[in-house]
């Protein structure tokens, strides 16, 4: 017998899973990188409540959020929209904004269906390129998506954090 593994458009009512998996995220990845503070100040009710608003009105009609579901319960997510990046066309170019798989639920097929979920998602919006902002320190993040078909695209960022600069690097992939 096999599981019940799918993926689809988030509904409202899916927020509160969905803040939870980005709040556990987020305190692994940011730990020692961001002011403890920060990460000890994050409240899963407010973020569950930013998660039910912009599902429900969206600023753009093609900005989704999408969830990686094991019978009904959320075991990841994915956010995507028009790329804002000074270089990109936002009629051509989608960015993945966030895409999180719970911890204890990796590696079992949730991310490839979500990622391939994304990529049908932009390409049915009419997109041509889709973008990601990675950490260069990723390693196995980078590879896999590397794998599926994605390639830097040499422009990279960096935001302030407790122990210096967090950088990121873009990767692309085309959707036509």
């Amino acid at each position: 017998m096999s599981a019940d593994l799918s993926v689809r458009l988030a509904w409202p009512d899916d927020s509160t899973a969905i803040a939870a998996v980005q709040h556990d995220h987020w305190v692994r990845t940011y730990a020692g990188a961001v002011d403890p503070a920060e990460l000890d100040a994050l409240d899963e009710s407010v973020m569950a409540q930013r998660w039910s608003q912009l599902i429900s009105a969206p600023r753009d009609a093609r900005m989704r959020t999408l969830v990686a579901l094991e019978r009904a319960s959320v075991r990841g997510f994915a956010l995507v929209h028009p790329c804002h990046d000074p270089d990109a066309d936002q009629v051509r170019d989608a960015e993945i904004g966030e895409f999180v798989v719970a911890a204890d639920h990796q590696r079992l097929g949730h991310g490839s269906r979500l990622l391939h979920a994304c990529v049908d998602t932009v390409r049915a919006d009419g997109f041509e390129r889709a973008v990601w902002w990675v950490s260069p320190t990723d390693d196995v993040l980078r590879s896999w998506l590397v794998d599926s078909g994605w390639d830097a695209d040499g422009a990279h960022r960096e935001f302030a954090g407790a122990t210096g600069p967090l950088k990121q690097i873009r990767l692309h992939t085309t959707l036509t």
